[in-house]
């Protein structure tokens, strides 16, 4: 065995930035890549925790891939790559988002997210391989299409949008306050951005990948109130309702409220029964709810709002709005009169 390859498994498995599954939804292995023969080896892996390399190392080197199975639907994702050779410098790159979610970066359309490259290993002598002194980043995008969500796509028809050299240690971070996913409406965009770092060839090995992340870009939500109109008057019953919810964030809790007086962002109301809905997936959802029998968050006649509104790890976003007035109560004015 490759004393090389055992000290690059635990760094794959340990510090990626896309840290596999933690739950069991998820498979991950590894993937040893000999070079230049393309012979392959693959290792199923805990989400942590280290182990040998079956394989030792040629002189071409060999490529290490860290990739994480979906079972549904049935999705490959390739979180991490390493490459190992005589000379060949260290590469990490760590997307970064606002959400926390653990196993694959995203975000969505309108928020910003960062790209931290770190290097080590980079030589700058006048009599070093030029393959020691730097390497290539590049910058990849590709569009999931209308509705799309990433599964089954050929992630080699992605276009290449920058590429830059590095020829220095440390760590530079990248900032990205809009995404480049292609998209005539840029809310409603979805895709992916991926950011390798590949080392130049020379004699011994071709051009490779040292380490690569990727982030999933995901459309803003919208939603719509059917059956209630801006400023409608309820005499009796309140009328049958429908919430229509698009796009809605993977991890999100969207619920419509209601509060007395004119609409005032920041408001907190009371929960209209039967409209909460939390997601909690890899991939948007898009919802219709029906509400009906809802006439106990309006324990009193006057000017009311109800909001809908969606809660994300960027906020809370009100999605749609409508001000109304409601008059249970009959009043009657009479004159009375006797007869003498």
């Amino acid at each position: 065995m490759n004393a090389i390859p055992q000290r690059l498994l635990p760094v794959l498995l340990a510090t990626s930035a896309l840290a596999p599954a933690q739950t069991t939804t998820y498979t991950n292995f590894i993937r040893q890549i000999q070079l230049p023969t393309a012979v392959q080896w693959d290792a199923t892996v805990a989400a942590t925790g280290s182990q040998l390399s079956a394989l030792a190392i040629n002189p071409g080197g060999a490529r290490f891939e860290l990739w994480t199975v979906l079972s549904s639907p049935l999705t490959s994702y390739l979180l991490d790559t390493r490459y190992v050779g005589a000379y060949v410098p260290q590469a990490t790159v760590v997307v970064r988002s606002e959400d926390p979610y653990p196993t694959i970066p995203r975000t969505r359309a309108d928020r910003p997210f960062y790209v931290d490259v770190t290097m080590a290993g980079l030589l700058s002598g006048t009599t070093d391989p030029a393959a020691s002194k730097s390497v290539t980043l590049m910058h990849y995008v590709q569009s999931y299409g209308t509705g799309g969500t990433g599964v089954s796509l050929d992630r080699t028809q992605a276009t290449l949008l920058t590429q830059a050299s590095v020829a220095t240690n440390g760590l530079q971070t990248l900032t990205y306050t809009v995404n480049a996913v292609p998209g005539a409406v840029r809310t409603k965009v979805r895709g992916e951005e991926r950011f390798s770092v590949f080392s130049l060839a020379d004699y011994q090995a071709p051009a490779s990948q040292l380490a690569s992340q990727f982030i999933q870009i995901w459309p803003v939500a919208d939603g719509s109130m059917a059956g209630i109109t801006q400023g409608m008057l309820i005499r009796f019953t309140m009328p049958l309702l429908t919430l229509t919810l698009n796009d809605l964030y993977p991890n999100s809790t969207t619920y419509a409220q209601v509060y007395k007086g004119n609409p005032a962002l920041g408001t907190t109301g009371t929960v209209v029964p039967g409209s909460a809905l939390v997601i909690s997936d890899t991939v948007p959802l898009s919802r219709v709810l029906t509400l009906q029998s809802y006439d106990s968050v309006f324990p009193d006649d006057g000017h009311w709002t109800m909001e809908l509104l969606t809660v994300t790890p960027f906020g809370t976003d009100r999605l749609a709005y409508v001000s109304f007035d409601i008059q249970r109560v009959i009043t009657m004015n009479t004159n009375f009169s006797t007869a003498e």
